[in-house]
């Protein structure tokens, strides 16, 4: 099957399955005069030919097993990563700590994302910080802004001419903003979801779901809706604490995030990340208390 192909200037988007709904992604390439760059390899990585493979260079916007899937085809290009999110692309045993979930939970999260992602570490992962630039050749450069909060080293990547911006994971979905991972955080993914604004961009390309934006007031109301769920969550779970006290396992019993007929290898241990992030900030505001182990809503 013919994979759609989106282009802006020196950027092509190659469109994952139901526009890199995940488990898939949308890939995106970068033409300059000198070099050839891939951000980030998702599943369709796996069914591209030549376009991909002639590649140079891979700039990971961040670490997740749905961002490295096609690395394995490109050994021998260069893989620059956030200095934040490279140990987790270098070693397994960086991923584990990246992703934080219990001991128990882990062999089987290697298993599958080796069968299904197609997981090889990639030890030679080169660090990137904050401003990284890459000169692509002919006028086209692209510029990294450290976005955290979905993970430590979460980037959007600039690229220039044309202001197209690749803005990963914040994915702009009805899902709404993921941080259930250790190096996640809930109140950097707020303080970022204000930065991407000023970020000089006419074009915002997304890791799932919506593809390309070419509208920037389209693209602020999409933001909005993304971030609100971030509110949506926390009155959630303040409204169910004032009517039944809990503890956060029942609070993670109850589900937040997903849905509770659904069930994958590492959802109790989002949930339970994430609920806790929004119980600290409850209680930073002064809406919650723990006594003995039970929340509650004054």
């Amino acid at each position: 099957m013919e994979i759609p192909v989106l282009r802006h200037g020196p950027v092509s988007v190659y469109l994952g399955e139901k526009s890199g709904k995940y488990p898939d992604g949308n890939q995106v390439l970068v033409r300059g005069a000198d070099t050839l760059a891939a951000f980030d390899t998702p599943l369709v990585a796996n069914r591209m030919g030549d376009e991909l493979l002639a590649a140079d260079l891979v700039i990971l916007g961040h670490v997740h097993e749905d961002h490295m899937a096609g690395l394995h085809r490109l050994p021998r290009a260069q893989v620059h990563v956030h200095e934040a999110d490279v140990a987790a692309a270098r070693s397994w045993e960086g991923l584990a700590r990246h992703y934080g979930y219990r001991p128990e939970v882990l062999p089987g999260m290697r298993e599958m994302i080796e069968r299904s992602f197609h997981y090889a570490p990639r030890p030679d992962a080169q660090p990137y910080a904050d401003g990284a630039s890459w000169d692509l050749g002919g006028g086209v450069r692209v510029t990294a802004f450290h976005m955290p909060g979905h993970t430590s080293g979460h980037c959007v990547l600039l690229v220039e001419p044309g202001g197209i911006a690749f803005i990963g994971d914040i994915d702009l979905s009805s899902f709404g903003p993921y941080y259930g991972d250790a190096t996640s955080s809930l109140a950097q993914f707020r303080r970022t979801l204000e930065a991407v604004k000023d970020i000089p961009a006419a074009a915002w390309i997304t890791s799932h779901h919506k593809g390309v934006v070419t509208e920037r007031e389209t693209f602020l109301a999409l933001l909005a809706a993304f971030g609100s769920r971030l509110d949506a969550r926390e009155a959630a779970i303040a409204a169910y604490l004032k009517a039944r006290p809990s503890t956060l396992e029942e609070l993670v019993e109850h589900r937040f995030v997903y849905p509770k007929h659904l069930q994958e290898l590492f959802y109790d241990d989002a949930e339970r990340r994430v609920i806790e992030q929004h119980l600290a900030a409850l209680a930073g505001a002064g809406r919650a208390v723990e006594e003995r182990g039970r929340w509650r809503v004054p």
